[in-house]
């Protein structure tokens, strides 16, 4: 095993920044530190902050620039080890099991049958046993119930996972692991411990400006701006879903192919639907905003 503390990914918090840019993640001064941090000290990187405000992007991003792996843990209720970690190929088990000698004793067969040749690793234990730098996503952990914590203090502590069948398996290289959440539910102190934590927000108007013209090649810097401040002031409603920040590059990149350079009455009412998801959402914006509903003329 590489007993070293970190992934041997960045140098300084200056360097995340730049890399990271330069694959369109712009990264403010305490998302490059917090991301330097994690990468030199070993630690995973608990990202916290609302739907939509880049904590899987991140991650992607990080994986994008290092030339690393990417093993994606995607959290959801009734989540359980089997599909987390791994789980037995038992058709395939209960096939060696019927093809076996009828006089061939009970234990031969059980240690033929759960060796590797039967084992189906799912993504903690794909991310423990690659060789290869890895990035490990294990999105929304806020959604996952609370025993899957537990699966997961393990893997975060010694960066280990044991199968009794076989013994205990440790990280031939230790990944670069981010935890995603929502902040649905509180996560556990014991899981906290063992992370950096980085909150992330909705940017500011003028980072996220920025973020368009990076992502959105050939938009006019003014329209960008005005995009944005119309999203801005969305986000600032009490609507069912606000705006991410894929759905104001996704209206950026809507504006540019529609061929509009202005975006007056009409160009939001025909595009109203790609930044927001909910008919109640659309009736608000369109009240307190002064908005044109879709489909309506400016």
């Amino acid at each position: 095993m590489d007993d070293g503390s970190s992934s041997g990914f960045f140098t300084a918090p200056d360097e995340v920044a730049e890399r990271l840019a330069a694959v369109g993640y712009l990264a403010d001064e305490a998302i490059a530190t917090t991301v330097f941090l994690a990468d030199a000290l070993g630690k995973p990187l608990l990202v916290e902050g609302p739907a939509g405000v880049g904590k899987t992007e991140l991650a992607k991003a990080v994986a994008a620039v290092t030339g690393a792996g990417l093993v994606r843990l995607q959290c959801y209720e009734g989540l359980d080890e089997a599909r987390a970690l791994y789980e037995w190929n038992y058709k395939k088990q209960l096939l060696r099991i019927q093809a076996a000698p009828a006089d061939r004793a009970w234990e031969t067969t059980h240690d033929d049958i759960f060796t590797e040749e039967f084992l189906l690793e799912r993504p903690l234990l794909a991310a423990i046993r690659r060789g290869e730098p890895t990035v490990l996503l294990i999105d929304e952990t806020d959604k996952a119930d609370v025993e899957v914590e537990g699966l997961l203090l393990e893997v975060l502590s010694d960066y280990q996972v044991t199968i009794p069948e076989l013994g205990t398996i440790t990280a031939a290289r230790r990944p670069f692991v981010v935890l995603t959440s929502n902040a649905a539910r509180e996560l556990s102190e014991a899981l906290k411990r063992r992370c950096l934590y980085l909150h992330l927000n909705y940017p500011r108007p003028e980072r996220e400006r920025d973020i368009v013209l990076a992502r959105v090649p050939g938009i006019e810097a003014e329209l960008a701006d005005r995009v944005v401040r119309t999203v801005g002031a969305m986000r600032a409603l009490e609507i069912k879903k606000a705006p991410s920040i894929a759905e104001t590059i996704d209206w950026a990149r809507t504006l540019l192919a529609l061929g509009v350079d202005e975006l007056d009455e009409a160009a939001v009412a025909r595009t109203l639907g790609v930044v927001l998801k909910h008919a109640s959402d659309h009736e608000r914006a369109v009240k307190e905003l002064g908005l044109p509903g879709p489909g309506l003329p400016g």
